[in-house]
This record gives C-alpha cells, structure tokens and sequence, in this order.
C-alpha cells in the first residue's frame, strides 16, 4: 500500500509593505498561505512492523518485491500498531493484507476487500486470496460494491489502505463520490486513508486512467477531500523522477518503476 516519509513542510509568509513617504507608516500584518500538507522526515521502525516483514511465513516472491514497493516505509507512514482493525482494498494476492495481519496481531483484524468486479474477473486470485484468509483467525475476506464498504465490513476501523487501484475506479463505473464517503465513515474519528498510485502528468484529470493506468493526484486529492478527509501528509517515498508519466504502468521498462504518490488522509475528530 510511496512507511508513505514526507519532507517537512512549514506555511509560507508574504511580507507586506508600506507605501514610500517621509514617515514610514507601520508595517501591515503578514499574510499566510494555508498550511501545505505536512511533510516528515524518516522515523524509526515500530517494532511490530520489522517483525511482520521479517516473518519467516512470509513469501519469497512477496519479499523480492519489497525493494519497490518500501512496505516498512508505508506502513510506518500510515502509523500501523498492534491491535489496529484495518481494511486492504483490493489486495490482489494478499502483499499488504498478509503483513498487516501479522504486525496487528490477534487484537486486531484485517478486512481484504475485493468489489465484486474484482472478484469475478480474477477469480483465481480471490479464491487464493480466501485461502489465506481462511488460515488466518484475524483476516476476513469480503467482496462487495466498494460503493457498500462502510457497510460490508465491521466499521469503525482504524485504518484503510487502497494501493494502486484508485485509478481503476475511474473507468470501472463505481460512483467515487460514495465510495469516498462510504471509506469515510467506516473509519474511526481520527482514522486514516492511504492511497497510493501511478502519477499521471499533472493536470491530465481522468484522461489516463484507461490506457495508462494513471491518475493526476490533483484529482484524487480533491476527490478525497471533498469526502470530509484532511490531507495531513504526502510522501514521496516511491518517487522515480526518471519516470515521465505517460507511459503505460504495465510496459517492461516501467513496470514497478512507475513514479508514485502516497497519501495520508485522515478523517478528523
């Protein structure tokens, strides 16, 4: 699911000056710009997390992939603890929903959401993804409308991760709108909403989606946002400035090169 960790980020201020006379007149207040995203600097790893990578069950094919995807990095950046009950939307093979199950142990649970078109056209995949779920007591696999999260699982949680599938819900037909507020209102006051994705150029909107699988993180920002969410920090953890946005995720140059965004929403309170 770019531990997502951020630079720091401090508010800008604009000094403001006096018209020129002999009699300099005071100096007017200084303006602010609104408060950036926070933006952090790399933080020891809970403990809990380096134990669940290091897990002896763990996959080797799952481990090779960990020198792209920086799951300690993400799953710092999210805040992960133990005990914590948290949602990995669409899992496809389970990469996430396998280390979250470990690192939030028996007092805390996992939900491997799949929506229901996700869940027929890779079949096999889901039915994997139900065997792993079968043979862990806090892991429950579900398949819905995501548009019916809030309800298909048992809210509140403390966190939901959506990695690399944003963009699939552009083209899919799924109303964002309710999903947004359907991930909204599962969580918690307090709770978190981790979104990663492939950059599309800035500005492009929706035009990607389709053929590249891409998306413009202006857009997801703002969909998100509009749910109740507050950006609390951006990271650019999985960044690869070589990477130049328009080519298709899939291709073999690109593919888990892909320069990507990682988001930190949290619903307030």
């Amino acid at each position: 699911m770019r531990l997502l960790f951020c630079l720091s980020a401090a508010a800008l201020t604009l000094a403001a000056c006096s018209p020129a006379s002999d009699t300099p007149a005071p100096a007017a207040p200084a303006a602010e710009t609104p408060a950036a995203p926070e933006t952090q600097p790399a933080e020891p790893m809970p403990a809990v997390i380096e134990a669940a990578l290091a897990d002896a069950a763990r996959p080797e094919e799952d481990r090779l992939l960990d020198v792209n995807r920086h799951p300690a990095e993400v799953l710092a950046f999210a805040g992960l603890e133990h005990g914590w009950h948290v949602a990995d939307i669409v899992p496809g093979g389970g990469y996430y929903a396998r280390v979250l199950s470990t690192a939030v142990g028996e007092e805390g649970h996992v939900y491997a959401f799949n929506p229901e078109w996700i869940a027929e056209r890779f079949a096999d995949g889901n039915a994997a993804l139900g065997e792993l779920a079968d043979s862990r007591s806090n892991m429950t696999r579900v398949v819905d409308t995501i548009e019916n999260f809030d309800s298909a699982i048992d809210a509140p949680l403390d966190a939901a991760f959506m990695v690399l599938f944003y963009h699939d819900t552009a083209y899919d037909g799924t109303d964002r709108v309710a999903m947004n507020q359907a991930i909204y209102d599962a969580l918690r006051p307090g709770g978190v909403f981790i979104v990663i994705d492939h950059h599309a150029p800035a500005g492009s909107g929706l035009t990607f989606v389709n053929d590249t699988h891409r998306i413009d993180a202006h857009t997801v920002r703002e969909e998100v946002m509009a749910a109740g969410f507050i950006l609390e920090a951006e990271s650019d953890m999985l960044a690869n400035p070589e990477d130049d946005r328009t080519g298709n995720v899939f291709a073999p140059d690109l593919r888990r090169h892909t320069d990507r965004f990682v988001y930190r929403f949290r619903k307030p309170g």
